[in-house]
């Protein structure tokens, strides 16, 4: 058990990119890519983003979302289900703000168009060479208390 968690944790934290799915206001589901690199073991990760994209926009109807981690050149993937909130704190955006994102926020950390979605999993669905199978709320709990940034 503590292989398999471990080469998880290490797809998650050198992955650099995810992909959210949600469900929009249609009923349809929906995916994305975003960059993420911040991470509170497999439990929790940061993403930030533009609070006026349709992605933030249907998260904000509907917590509900999947996570989606790979490395294709391994043939491994993870996938983590749970609920996103959405933060517009200055200790979130602060966080994660780094040089060169005023091109795409230009009133800065405090732009209302900038947020911080943060990705909470109960639940998880891996495939890699120790095979296949679940990951439970209790499997996800690492004891990781803070968020910390991995380099892909």
């Amino acid at each position: 058990d503590r292989k398999r968690l471990s080469e998880l944790k290490e797809l998650v934290f050198k992955s650099g990119f995810a992909d959210i799915g949600f469900i929009d206001s249609m009923g349809r589901p929906s995916i994305r890519r975003v960059f993420c690199t911040w991470h509170r073991g497999l439990k929790a990760h940061l993403i930030s983003t533009n609070t006026s994209s349709l992605h933030v926009q249907e998260l904000m109807k509907n917590e509900k979302a999947c996570l989606y981690f790979e490395s294709s050149s391994q043939f491994k993937g993870l996938c983590l289900s749970g609920k996103v909130i959405v933060h517009h704190e200055p200790e979130y955006k602060e966080l994660l703000w780094e040089e060169g994102n005023e091109k795409y926020y230009p009133q800065g950390v405090t732009d209302e168009d900038y947020c911080v979605l943060e990705f909470v999993a109960d639940s998880g669905r891996y495939y890699m060479s120790l095979g296949k199978g679940d990951l439970t709320a209790e499997e996800l709990e690492d004891g990781a208390t803070e968020f910390k940034q991995y380099q892909a």
